[in-house]
């Protein structure tokens, strides 16, 4: 069951250099192919639950369908607010990154997040040592 989602299909305005470090809100990660189907994830010590990916699983299904059937390209970014959780899923060159992030750290996903998502590299991960892969 779909919670909450929130899918964007507007581009991003100008982007500021941002001192945060968005890596550090990271709590869980999750890769998909460009069909949508999960590859690889990504788990913390401080969330080790990855439940949270077949809500993502389901709003990729669900941004795929609405394209098709609206005829609307240009998908960016989605945003999905669970119970306890944000989570943000971009797509990428060759896949569809969803990243984890604390609720309390990110009160709002700024454009900034979003752009810093865009360029994420989620290969960095396998080798991160807050960061397991299941």
């Amino acid at each position: 069951m779909l919670s909450n989602v929130d899918l964007r299909l507007d581009t991003l305005s100008s982007v500021k250099d941002s001192p945060v470090s968005y890596s550090d809100s990271i709590i869980g990660a999750a890769i998909f192919d460009l069909s949508g189907l999960p590859k690889e994830y990504f788990t913390t010590a401080e969330s080790n639950d990855v439940s949270w990916v077949q809500t993502i699983f389901q709003a990729l299904g669900l941004q795929s369908l609405l394209i098709s059937s609206l005829r609307l390209e240009g998908f960016r970014h989605a945003v999905v607010h669970g119970s306890g959780y944000r989570a943000i899923v971009v797509r990428q060159r060759a896949r569809y990154t969803a990243l984890l992030v604390r609720q309390s750290d990110q009160a709002t996903i700024s454009n900034e997040f979003i752009q810093w998502s865009l360029e994420f590299e989620p290969r960095t991960l396998r080798t991160h040592p807050r960061f397991s892969t299941i």
